[in-house]
């Protein structure tokens, strides 16, 4: 089936006044930086709350697998609660997707805001609710990686039906890498670790599909290219109509060693991905590093090679 074959489920855009939830999927955050996130949203006249078990820690993860369901269940059956925002991403989130109540959030739409390892709940967003998401910062708020620019964005995707637009940046790592042309399609992805994971397991249709792509610091090249490899050959990849990139972060290192024979993050990404026949924008300054935008997934979106732009249709009604 096509991304594009069903219709788009779009939440209703933020208002003053709205109810929002904060949860942890994922990792436990801090405490002080979480009072950061409720202070900026609150100052858009936002009421916030805090999920029961937002600040538990079982070893790594946020509270135990069933009480991080909870509070996610309890924030999509609550029609008070307007959106849900995760604190943090690390690791667990996908222990927990298939477990959620996905009739309760069809029922009663509302954004989903999260990035890294929270790209397994918005894929599951997509794949079981057809619902338009928000790849954003966390509320987990660090003002010097997360400045005014994407508090600005995060405002804009959540409380104005204005399309996103996300232009090249030539000094990112994945700018060389392009296969000219424009395509048109939803837009879905987000963290390469985890669509890899979802293979085979949770991952959407991506034929008709836009897929973004994004990758954090701590690996190398070889577990990019597997990564790459194995969508490739899983068939995950058939059908997509384009390739936006954003930030892979952590291989300024490789450039120049001979061991590798003086290939670069590029180089892997250009061995991979200009194969497949579309047209692919790299240099999307959009990822893990400092001042995050927001971008809708979900969504239609059209990438444009000549102007260097990704435009994204807005993710709320």
């Amino acid at each position: 089936m096509s991304a594009d074959s069903l219709p788009i489920l779009r939440p209703p855009r933020l208002r003053a006044g709205d109810r929002v939830r904060f949860v942890s999927p994922a990792c436990p955050p801090d405490r002080d930086l979480v009072a950061r996130g409720v202070e900026l949203l609150t100052s858009w006249g936002l009421r916030v709350e805090l999920g029961e078990h937002v600040f538990d820690q079982w070893g790594y993860l946020a509270g135990r697998d069933e009480d991080r369901v909870a509070d996610l269940d309890a924030a999509f059956r609550d029609p008070g609660v307007r959106a849900v925002f995760a604190t943090r991403g690390g690791k667990g989130t996908y222990r927990i997707v298939d477990e959620l109540d996905y009739t309760a959030l069809r029922r009663d739409p509302k954004p989903l805001v999260g990035f890294s390892d929270i790209t397994h709940l918005l894929l599951a967003a997509w794949a079981r609710c057809r619902l338009a998401v928000l790849h954003g910062p966390f509320v987990n708020w660090y003002e010097p990686a997360t400045g005014p620019e994407s508090a600005r964005a995060l405002r804009r995707a959540l409380m104005t039906t204005e399309p996103v637009t996300v232009r090249r940046n030539p000094s990112e790592t994945t700018a060389p890498v392009t296969v000219e042309g424009t395509a048109t399609g939803i837009l879905l992805g987000g963290n390469l670790d985890a669509i890899r994971t979802e293979a085979g397991a949770g991952l959407p249709s991506l034929r008709g599909a836009i897929l973004f792509l994004e990758h954090q610091r701590g690996t190398g090249l070889g577990e990019v290219d597997r990564a790459l490899t194995q969508l490739i050959r899983s068939g995950a990849l058939d059908g997509v109509r384009g390739i936006a990139l954003g930030q892979f972060l952590g291989f300024e290192r490789d450039l120049g060693d001979p061991a590798l024979g003086g290939w670069g993050i590029a180089d892997v990404l250009r061995d991979r991905l200009c194969g497949l026949g579309v047209p692919v924008l790299g240099g999307l300054p959009a990822g893990h590093a400092d001042d995050p935008p927001t971008i809708p997934l979900g969504s239609e979106a059209t990438i444009d090679t000549y102007a260097g732009t990704l435009v994204v249709q807005p993710a709320v009604a």
